[in-house]
């Protein structure tokens, strides 16, 4: 089957010439949603665990982390790279000695390539850029913004915490650093239609950045979304809703964007609802059938906004 989009593994590949994989750490940092500095309930979808692995509160360190995440991919996958994902709540929402700490630690551990780095657009100063931006003239670093959507009705209505010019501001100042930018963005999220997700494609596009993660909204215990789901406030996209308009939203992508993640993977034992998002597998054959099937690709529908 054609490759019809840029995906993590073929931007990997002409990089760096072989298979680069990236391991997730948890450095312990906590998020400005959840500690009360914003808010203290979080985002609607998002339990107190958030993507947490617990790893740093069992006190391992990211060196032994990242050692023992080597190990195991390196085998699974024969990687012989590796990027270190600072995953785990706000990661650039700390005292900045600490910040640099831990990104030099990272980077001084053998066969680590570079930094992905997940956090809020609201999150970034010029300090901690400069600084990424001197890692980046011999490392590949990633920040990824979560966005989650271009519609400030549905971020105030999520608890996001701030707004779609927060993450273009963000962009703006990260931007011309040698820095890549990756997106989050949420399909699903209550009260959209499908012209605010593919308005949110067109967005991002005209906004260049240089990735995109895709999760569909899921509901999991412990979440504001769950009461919604279950007083009925709240249905959530079918597999083959979801594929529809992620393939559209694809289309409007630009063809240099990395296309980092097609869908989200939940924790078996906290899912709720939709059941089909156990079934990443079949998900992903979908989109890809369907783009095959309707001969569509990446950026197919581009244009460029002025």
């Amino acid at each position: 089957m054609e490759t019809r989009y840029l995906n993590l593994n073929s931007y990997f590949k002409a990089l760096f010439g072989h298979r680069v994989h990236k391991i997730t750490v948890d450095a312990g940092f906590t998020c400005p949603n959840r500690d009360g500095k914003i808010s203290f309930n979080g985002c609607i979808y998002c339990n107190a665990k958030g993507a947490g692995t617990g790893a740093k509160a069992k006190g391992l360190s990211l060196t032994e982390q990242l050692t023992a995440g080597k190990k195991k991919v390196a085998k699974r996958f024969k990687a012989k790279k590796f990027l270190a994902y600072f995953q785990s709540y706000t990661n650039t929402y700390a005292p900045f000695d600490k910040l640099k700490q831990y990104y030099e630690e990272a980077l001084s551990v053998e066969n680590i390539a570079g930094l992905c780095i997940g956090t809020r657009p609201d999150c970034i100063n010029e300090k901690i850029l400069s600084l990424l931006e001197q890692y980046a003239k011999n490392s590949l670093i990633w920040i990824e913004y979560g966005l989650q959507s271009a519609k400030n009705k549905t971020l105030n209505l999520i608890n996001r915490g701030h707004n779609f010019q927060a993450f273009k501001q963000a962009v703006k100042l990260t931007k011309n650093r040698g820095i890549k930018i990756c997106a989050h963005v949420i399909l699903g999220l209550p009260q959209e239609t499908k012209e605010d997700m593919i308005n949110t494609a067109k967005e991002l596009a005209n906004l260049e950045i240089d990735g995109i993660k895709f999760h569909s909204l899921y509901v999991i215990k412990g979440t504001k979304l769950e009461k919604l789901y279950n007083n009925g406030a709240y249905t959530p996209l079918t597999m083959e809703e979801y594929a529809d308009i992620l393939c559209d939203f694809i289309r409007l992508t630009p063809p240099q964007t990395v296309i980092q993640r097609l869908t989200s993977e939940p924790h078996p034992y906290e899912l709720i609802s939709p059941l089909w998002q156990l079934e990443k597998r079949e998900t992903v054959n979908l989109i890809k059938e369907k783009m095959e099937a309707l001969n569509m690709k990446q950026g197919d529908k581009y244009i460029r906004l002025l």
